[in-house]
C-alpha cells in the first residue's frame, strides 16, 4: 500500500504519497484546503507527474529507436511506486529508478527524483531526471496539479488566470488526445482569461508556446495563487465541465500533432539526455497568507 509523508511549517502543511510521488493535500494553518481532493466521481488524480511522455500516444504506443513500446497517456511514472529517499520537517524527496517493468516499456536506465519543499507560504515541486545508462535518453516531463475551483471562500465569484507577460498565446486544440494542426486564436485577452466551464467542453486548453514563466489563478476580490515555472515552456489548463477543480499544467513536452509519427524522439518539445546527463524542472505556488 502507498505510504504518506507529511511536511509542514508555520504557514502550510502538505502530504505526498509514495504512489507517483503525488501531492495529496495542501492546507493552510487557518484550515483552508487548496488542492483538489481526488473525488473519483470527477477525476481521481490530484497532482500526477507526467513522464516519460506528456499527453497521449498514438494508439497508446511510442517507437524508440524504431521499436514499438506500449505507453499509456502521460507515461508510467504517475502509477509507479516511488521510494522515499530523504525527508526533513519541511521537505521530502521521492525517487523512481529503472526496473524490469519500466524497461519493458521504456528501455533506459534513469532516475526520476521529486522533491516537495515548503518555505514560508510557498510550495516548490522540483524534478530531476538523470540518465544513468549508456545511450541517449529521450523524454517529456510535465506537472498536472489540480486546485479547487472555486477557491476557498470565493464561491460564486468569477475566477481568472492571468499571465504576467500579458501575452495572448495561440491555442492548440485536441482531437482524440492528439493536437490538431496549427494554432487557433487565443482565449486570453491582454494575458487575462476569465474561466468558464464551457471553455473545456472539448478537452484541455493547450498553449505550446508564449504563456511565460509566471501566472496567477485568482478569484475576483478573493484569494490569489501565484505560480512560477522553471524550464517548462508549455502550458495547459484543464477540467471536466462542471467539476470543482482547475488543473494548471506546466510541461516540457506535448502530445504529437495529428498525422505525425509515433517516435518518442520527435514528439514536440522532447528532450534528450546524453549518458550521465541530468535535467532539472520545477514549479512553485505562493499561497495567500
Amino acid at each position: 500500500m502507498p505510504s504518506l509523508t507529511r511536511i509542514e511549517n508555520n504557514a502550510l502543511a502538505i502530504e505526498v504519497s509514495s504512489l507517483g510521488a503525488e501531492l495529496q493535500s495542501v492546507t493552510s494553518r487557518d484550515g483552508r484546503s487548496w488542492l483538489w481532493n481526488g473525488d473519483a466521481a470527477f477525476w481521481a488524480g490530484r497532482s500526477p507527474i507526467l513522464f516519460p511522455i506528456v499527453g497521449k500516444a498514438i494508439d497508446n504506443r511510442v517507437s524508440i529507436g524504431g521499436k514499438a513500446y506500449e505507453m499509456n497517456q502521460h507515461g508510467f511514472a504517475r502509477r509507479s511506486e516511488f521510494a522515499l529517499a530523504d525527508t526533513t520537517e519541511t521537505a521530502c524527496r521521492y525517487e523512481l529508478t529503472a526496473s524490469d517493468a519500466t524497461r519493458a516499456v521504456y528501455p533506459f536506465d534513469f532516475r526520476l527524483s521529486l522533491t516537495h519543499a515548503l518555505e514560508g507560504h510557498v510550495l516548490t515541486v522540483e524534478t530531476v531526471v538523470d540518465n544513468l545508462g549508456a545511450d541517449p535518453m529521450p523524454f517529456g516531463l510535465g506537472y498536472h496539479p489540480a486546485f479547487v475551483w472555486p477557491l476557498p471562500g470565493a464561491e460564486g465569484k468569477p475566477h481568472a488566470v492571468s499571465l504576467e507577460n500579458a501575452a495572448e498565446p495561440g491555442l492548440s486544440t485536441l482531437e482524440g488526445g492528439l493536437r490538431k494542426s496549427g494554432l487557433f486564436p487565443s482565449p486570453f485577452k491582454d494575458g487575462h482569461l476569465v474561466l468558464d466551464h464551457a471553455l473545456f467542453a472539448d478537452d484541455a486548453l493547450v498553449f505550446p508556446e508564449g504563456a511565460g514563466d509566471v501566472l496567477t489563478y485568482a478569484a475576483e476580490g478573493g484569494p490569489t495563487l501565484r505560480f512560477r515555472f522553471e524550464k517548462l515552456p508549455n502550458l495547459a489548463l484543464w477540467t471536466k465541465p462542471g467539476a470543482p477543480f482547475l488543473c494548471i499544467e506546466p510541461w516540457h513536452g506535448t502530445a504529437p500533432v495529428v498525422g505525425d509519427g509515433d517516435a518518442l524522439e520527435t514528439r514536440p518539445y522532447t528532450m534528450t539526455l546524453e549518458p550521465g546527463g541530468s535535467a532539472r524542472f520545477a514549479f512553485s505556488v505562493e499561497f495567500p497568507l
